[in-house]
């Protein structure tokens, strides 16, 4: 499984790399494990405090591998595999397996930046949809694909979608399983910057974030993880309690000392 996903760290920020090249990073079973894998070790590891993920190669990510369609055809239920038995049967908390591949990113501790290039579709548009932020080049192919292999979007898109693009658009583009440009994607809110250097952009941007005060970025990602279904008293009530928990610790002490001498802080992890 480590062919398929590299992670390297400098400076808190944890490059991590899907490495399938010569098939677009497509996502067979040893993908979907390590996508797993790779998230719970980066949760493991306190020194990190940002994640960048992309894709070597011609693309981020071109979707489920083919062989899985094939299997498919031939009337056999290699989803199952993927997803680690029934696909109704929860494996990692509220997810199955598939689900988890992107859910686990959402989900992590730490904020993930997706610097995606060349194309992003069916499996690969929703791993991209697992990070906190989207950095993308313009001229990146991107689709809901599922439809075209007669299936719906099964990764837990459907869970963060909804909280960034218009339902309408989501139909339509679920319905017809239409292939559109990263430019498309930024004006539907799918994607939170264009570029033409979308991994640079994305490294410099991770390491900015690293050098703020973890525990108030992490506890900020907490925060809206917490209340992206709840009511406004729910909300309310998360700002309070989560920010007690940051008032008068090191880290909020240092950030404040930091910013009244004009200096990077010095944080723990």
């Amino acid at each position: 499984m480590t062919d398929r996903i590299t992670i390297s760290v400098n400076k808190g920020v944890a490059d991590v790399r899907l490495v399938r090249a010569d098939k677009m990073n497509a996502l067979d079973d040893a993908m979907f494990s390590r996508l797993i894998s790779a998230a719970e070790e980066i949760n493991a590891n306190k020194e990190i405090r940002c994640v960048v993920l992309s894709g070597e190669g011609r693309a981020f990510c071109a979707g489920l591998d083919m062989g899985n369609f094939a299997k498919m055809a031939e009337g056999k239920r290699s989803e199952n595999s993927v997803a680690g038995g029934g696909l109704a049967e929860r494996t990692y908390g509220i997810a199955n397996r598939a689900q988890q591949a992107v859910w686990g990113w959402r989900t992590l501790r730490v904020p993930v930046i997706a610097a995606v290039h060349g194309v992003a579709l069916g499996g690969g548009f929703q791993v991209a949809l697992g990070a906190d932020i989207r950095i993308v080049h313009p001229e990146t192919k991107m689709s809901i694909l599922e439809v075209k292999w007669g299936l719906v979007p099964d990764m837990s898109s459907t869970a963060i979608m909804r909280r960034l693009v218009r339902d309408d658009v989501i139909r339509e583009l679920t319905y017809t399983g239409r292939i559109f440009s990263g430019t498309e994607a930024k004006e539907m809110g799918f994607v939170t910057h264009l570029s033409e250097t979308p991994y640079e952009d994305a490294m410099n941007l991770a390491q900015l974030i690293a050098e703020k005060s973890p525990s108030a970025v992490q506890t900020a990602k907490k925060l809206y993880n917490r209340i992206a279904d709840g009511s406004d008293a729910d909300a309310l009530m998360a700002e309070s309690e989560l920010q007690e928990t940051l008032m008068g610790s090191k880290n909020q002490i240092e950030a404040v000392m930091a910013g009244l001498q004009k200096r990077v802080g010095d944080f723990i992890d």
